[in-house]
């Protein structure tokens, strides 16, 4: 009897042991995002009540991805799924209810990075601007905390968070792909825009093509280059005002 016990115990915890090494691999699975409807559900828990305008299926970085647009109330948002594991790899809203004729005192720089880090605790800041977008007087602040970007837009004169944006950093490798590098990147940007300030390059993808994108301020401007990431040929460049405090 107490062979057969113990045979019986024995028995179980083998099933037991087998039945946990198959459900960890199907609830991975589960998390997997296989359609657009899949994506929608994900996005309506995370706003909730939000109404979905746009739903997109894209590989970004050589990723499969789905991004989700949605609307609530006066703010448009926008959500990144990574379809392998159902990650949410990129988030952000937008404030579209703006008063754009107050009359109040600019905000300062410093209020401005209290605000930012009471947004983002324990973030650092690594870019913060004051320029004009769409006619409005705005801060736009950039800032890392562990994996992930932010970057955050504040009215100038009332401190209102207008914008509210993150995303993971992936990190890619440069020398076995050919690339010409982060230095290199900044000497070509220089030498495009002699005396400027280098403020942040970032390797990404555009349409498949590797590319450095290198932000620059000069006097009362702030360029943004993008560079070939093999050839280290320019393939665009943007100016905008910079306004200084």
């Amino acid at each position: 009897m107490k062979m057969r016990k113990l045979f019986a115990m024995f028995f179980m915890m083998i099933c037991l042991v087998a039945t946990g090494s198959f459900l960890s691999p199907v609830k991975a699975y589960a998390k997997k995002i296989t359609s657009m409807r899949q994506a929608e559900k994900k996005a309506l828990k995370e706003v909730k009540k939000a109404n979905i305008t746009e739903v997109d299926k894209d590989y970004e970085k050589g990723i499969l991805v789905y991004e989700i647009h949605l609307v609530k109330g006066s703010r448009e948002y926008e959500i990144t799924y990574r379809a392998s594991d159902g990650k949410m790899v990129s988030y952000g809203w937008d404030e579209n209810s703006i008063n754009q004729y107050s009359k109040k005192k600019i905000v300062s720089r410093g209020k401005c990075k209290k605000l930012a880090q009471k947004k983002v605790k324990n973030g650092k800041i690594t870019s913060l601007v004051r320029k004009y977008d769409d006619g409005i007087r705005v801060y736009k602040v950039k800032m890392k905390k562990g994996n992930k970007k932010y970057e955050l837009e504040f009215h100038a004169e009332t401190g209102k968070l207008l914008e509210y944006k993150w995303e993971l950093v992936i990190k890619k490798e440069e020398k076995k792909n050919n690339y010409i590098g982060v230095d290199k990147a900044k000497r070509i940007a220089l030498e495009k825009v002699p005396g400027a300030t280098v403020v942040k390059v970032e390797f990404d993808k555009d349409d498949g093509v590797p590319v450095y994108e290198v932000e620059l301020i000069k006097d009362e401007f702030e360029y943004e280059i993008k560079i070939h990431a093999k050839t280290g040929k320019i393939l665009e460049i943007e100016r905008e005002y910079h306004d200084y405090d």
